[in-house]
């Protein structure tokens, strides 16, 4: 009946939804989504909860909204709103109608400068609005760590702070008026002053809505429990903020329904207030001897009007540095808890000289004050990441949400903190805290083992529950209660509270439609828990999820549903999810993916045949997954969907009939060995077009691609020719490029090279390395090897390039056939151990090559002690050159370098060691942010070539083109150079190229 009434109705004339105006046939079919896999992606938020929806529906405007609900009501069917679902507390997920705000509902109506007012709608990103604010020097005061994904109407929801609360106030400090449906189909205005009013504020006037009848008795018959319980400190957010209806405070109704989580109403849009932003920032880190003492340190703060004030734990920087390596962590003070402290100013100097005036109060010798920089951004980022971060206790043990915010005053932190502390060891677990210190606010994920033992969470919680209201604090300091917290409220308030908030909600939701279970009649903490209800997946030959005690169920339970993969503003920089960039469908991102593996581990919505591996849903939201791996790096918890689509094609595939592409591109090395013996006969016949596009066809790809042309002389017979292993001092290495130390003349090339830059010889050829030619080097670009060939000689090393194919298996392993890749990687690690043993360094040249022998060799050769050694030599050449004494670059001054980094790269060993590279050289360096779009195998199969140039256009099509003539494209990737020749028909060059390039052109004769 709800899907009929939603999405399959006969459309008639006239037919309108009563008392709205609204043409009830609005809500057509394609915004309606009952379908298994839609279900799954939208059956849980940030939390620790699961509750599959009946329909998810996408409403496209305002009438949508009312048409919706009208049909709810119609169906006595639950209906949740949900903005981008980071909700911690199980506040966004309901068992009826989950109404997505944020995928059409994102439009800013009008933003006033003068008056620092913006009316947006819902589904606003708050990166957006500030972007927009930005251009008048404004800003929306509360930011929380989500702000490159969250939307006003979730921080509506919620009552959203962050870490600049302390200076500007929540949402709800920030709200001028907001335009409401309610629970009985009543649109309301609301704002201070009164119950509700209509028009004003941006919005067309909406007249003859009436005021909430009762409120006013409510409010006066409960004027000192309101006086009383509520509103006792900044970060009280659990219940209903019900102060805000006190006259003495307004009598503000918009106030009062932020934080209500939609249990009273569902926002339209919303007036909110705008704040200057600072002129100059600056950022002091003190350092204590433990969390506590950090915090007890706060109060000494406020004396100088600190921006932000927040409580980092050594543990979380120490995940950092194991996660992206030493150099995302800039030099902090000594101690094991710090503050991040944020100060303005009228000028940088003065921010500077603010922050140094704070650090001499601050109590504590370990003090840095910092600029607005890179470092003052890589520290916010480790914040910033916290939530996913945490998600893993110190012992390695997954750590969950559940007692996530809660907050005491601040005079009283240090001491809560403690007992908090002693807490946790009471109950034998443990958890890295963080958060809002300046606001008395403390997050923390706890290894609680939900899966194993979900029975332990209650009595823990009540127990917490308890602990901070003897503190005068609050169960919530800014997610909300929602089903995590909502049946704790009882051990925070009184009856008579509680009766005033269940009277409120009556108000607005008298059949209690509206995101119920939350707050008045919640459901109990330990109901809808997702975990247990999860089977286990253990490894049945495929990727060995060390990480994970071996077990897939429980690696794709890493995703908690943070929804980084979900920023799509242009703050919020990273490489993922470039297909839900290109799409905004929550399908396509890696939380919707994992979603969905999630509910294949449940085995409820998604089954199928292979523990549900070959379920259609699976398919479906797998098939734009480009297997970028930029989620591996990008996550904060840690979700590698790339890995986890291939242990599914291998699960699903294994013993079975596999697509025809999996043969064509999955077997790449193979053919690409074939059309080596006579490469020339091969491109010609694919140089015909009809011939090209029919074998396209054949192969299961798409015809609109080009096929890339086969090297005339593979790199392993132009590395014969030349005398193999030994160069010979006075060799000519092909392509213009002089061998080792010497000219093309045959003088020696010690002494000062053209560009100024002095060249020291010790010994020509006096240490070794390996070079290892991936398949795209040998059989695509051959240039690229003989490029590394006399970038290395240069740089005094002695080249071996190793006899023999020595391939990494990735076009195996990207297509699931990871038998094959395995026998492929230990054929590899057998040709290249010896060489590691050594302490010889092995170079890559192709980065996805190198990635997986620097990552998921590892996995798919676990406990093979010669395979980690090898993951161990694997350099890339930027790496190598970076770390060889003695050496430096060729001069690059006057060249602008447009680099396109390629997302393997990004994901296993970063871009730092290549941008210090050409730093050092002197060239002008845009590094974009962003996957080409083609991504190995993926930019080349059928269906998916609308998509791939959707993702080139964000960044890689328009970079090239707005660049200034002369502009290098530098993109080590195959698969990078492809793209840019297909997109803009832009040559890319490697790195290898550039630099051997300037060197045969500063050392040709004089």
């Amino acid at each position: 009946m709800l899907r009929a009434a939603l999405g399959e109705r006969p459309t008639t004339a006239g037919s309108m939804v009563a008392g709205t105006g609204v043409d009830h046939d609005r809500v057509v079919r394609p915004m309606v989504d009952a379908s298994a896999r839609r279900r799954a992606e939208y059956s849980s938020d940030a939390s620790n909860y699961r509750v599959p929806p009946a329909v998810v529906v996408f409403p496209r405007e305002v009438g949508d909204i009312l048409a919706i609900a009208a049909v709810c009501r119609s169906t006595a069917t639950p209906l949740t709103t949900r903005g981008a679902g980071t909700s911690i507390a199980g506040n966004a997920v309901g068992p009826g109608v989950v109404m997505d705000l944020s995928r059409h509902l994102h439009r800013i109506i009008s933003l006033d400068p003068a008056a620092r007012t913006a009316s947006v709608q819902p589904g606003v990103i708050l990166d957006s609005l500030q972007e927009a604010a930005g251009r008048h020097g404004l800003r929306f005061g509360p930011d929380p760590s989500t702000h490159a994904r969250c939307t006003i109407g979730g921080m509506i929801g919620n009552n959203a702070c962050g870490a600049r609360a302390i200076a500007y106030g929540r949402t709800a400090d920030n709200i001028v008026d907001l335009d409401v449906l309610d629970g009985t189909g009543r649109r309301l205005r609301v704002g201070p002053g009164g119950s509700g009013r209509s028009g004003g504020s941006g919005y067309p006037a909406v007249p003859g809505y009436p005021a909430v009848p009762g409120l006013d008795d409510l409010v006066r018959a409960n004027l000192a429990v309101l006086r009383t319980e509520l509103g006792r400190f900044p970060r009280q957010v659990s219940g209903y903020s019900l102060e805000h209806l006190l006259p003495e405070r307004g009598g503000d109704l918009a106030k009062a329904l932020v934080g209500s989580e939609g249990t009273c109403v569902v926002v339209l849009g919303a007036t909110v207030r705008l704040v200057p932003r600072p002129a100059a920032t600056a950022m002091v880190v003190l350092g204590y001897p433990d969390m506590p003492a950090a915090a007890d340190a706060v109060p000494l703060l406020f004396p100088h009007a600190p921006l932000a004030v927040e409580g980092m734990d050594a543990r979380l920087v120490d995940i950092v540095r194991r996660h992206r390596g030493p150099r995302a962590v800039p030099e902090l003070p000594a101690g094991t808890g710090w503050l991040f402290v944020e100060v303005g100013g009228a000028s940088p100097a003065e921010a500077l000289a603010a922050g140094w005036a704070l650090a001499t109060a601050a109590g504590t010798r370990a003090t840095r004050v910092l600029p607005t920089g890179p470092q003052t951004r890589a520290l916010w980022r480790i914040r910033e990441d916290g939530a996913g971060l945490a998600g893993r206790s110190a012992a390695g043990e997954p750590a969950w949400p559940g007692w996530e915010d809660a907050a005491v005053p601040p005079q009283r932190l240090g001491a809560y903190l403690r007992d908090f502390e002693d807490l946790l060891r009471a109950h034998r677990i443990d958890g890295v805290p963080y958060g809002h210190f300046g606001d008395g606010c403390v997050h923390i994920r706890i290894d609680l083992p939900l899966a194993e033992a979900p029975g332990r969470l209650r009595p823990f919680l009540t127990e917490a529950a308890d602990l901070v209201a003897s503190y005068g604090g609050s169960i919530s300091g800014e997610h909300g209660d929602g089903r995590a917290r909502g049946e704790l409220l009882a051990r925070m308030y009184s009856p008579a509270a509680l009766g005033v908030f269940a009277g409120f909600k009556a108000l607005f939701d008298p059949d209690d439609l509206l995101n119920p279970g939350v707050l008045v009649r919640p459901r109990p903490i330990d109901a809808d828990l997702r975990l247990p209800a999860a089977r286990p997946l253990p490894t049945i030959g495929g990727f060995a999820f060390t990480a994970d005690a071996g077990e897939f169920g429980r690696a794709v339970h890493r995703c908690v549903g943070l929804g980084t993969c979900r920023a799509d503003t242009p703050a919020a920089g990273g490489f993922m999810c470039p297909s839900y960039l290109a799409t905004r469908d929550e399908k396509d991102s890696t939380r919707g993916r994992a979603r969905v593996l999630q509910e294949m581990a449940n085995g409820s919505l998604v089954r199928g045949g292979a523990g549900g591996a070959r379920a259609p849903e699976v398919a479906e939201v797998l098939d734009l997954c480009l297997s970028c791996k930029a989620c591996a790096r990008d996550c904060a918890a840690g979700v590698d969907m790339a890995t986890y689509k291939s242990e599914v094609l291998f699960r699903a595939y294994r013993h079975r009939l596999r697509p025809v592409s999996h043969y064509v591109l999955g077997w790449l090395p193979r053919w690409a060995r074939v059309a080596g013996r006579a490469p020339r006969l091969v491109n010609a016949v694919l140089a015909g077009p009809a011939v090209r596009r029919l074998l396209l066809r054949m192969g299961g790809m798409d015809a609109r691609r080009e096929v890339p042309a086969f090297a005339r002389q593979p790199f392993s017979r132009w590395w014969r020719e030349h005398g193999g292993s030994d160069l010979g001092s006075g060799s000519d290495l092909g392509n213009g490029y002089p061998a080792d130390g010497y000219l093309a003349d045959g003088r020696p090339a010690d002494g000062q090279a053209a560009d100024g830059r002095a060249i020291h010889r010790r010994e020509a050829h006096s240490r070794e390395v390996v070079l290892w030619i991936d398949t795209f080097t040998e059989a695509f670009s051959p240039e690229v090897g003989r490029a590394a060939v006399a970038v290395l000689a240069d740089a005094g090393y002695r080249v071996i390039v190793p006899p023999g194919p020595a391939c990494c298996g990735l076009t195996w392993i990207t297509t699931g056939q990871l038998d094959g890749a395995r026998h492929r990687l230990r054929a590899t690690v057998d040709c290249l151990a010896p060489y590691a043993r050594a302490g010889t360094p092995i170079v890559g040249l192709e980065p996805s090559c190198t990635a997986v022998l620097r990552g998921d060799l590892v996995e798919l050769l676990a406990g093979d002690p010669a395979a980690a050694l090898v993951a161990g030599a694997v350099r890339t050449l930027a790496e190598l050159l970076a770390d060889t004494i003695g050496w430096t670059p060729p001069r690059l001054d006057g060249v602008r370098v447009l680099a396109q980094p390629h997302c393997h790269q990004h994901a296993v060993m970063g871009f730092a060691a290549d941008r210090g590279l050409l730093a050092a050289a002197g060239a002008d360096v845009d590094v974009l942010a962003g996957c080409c779009g083609l991504a190995g195998n993926f930019g080349m199969e059928a269906g998916h070539y609308d998509v791939s140039m959707a993702i080139a256009a964000r960044t890689l099509g328009p970079a090239i083109a707005s660049a200034p003539a002369g502009t290098v494209l530098l993109a080590d990737g195959f698969s990078c150079r492809t793209q840019a020749e297909h997109v803009a028909a832009r040559r890319g060059r490697h790195l290898a190229e550039l630099l051997a390039e300037r060197l045969a052109g500063l050392r040709s004769p004089q």
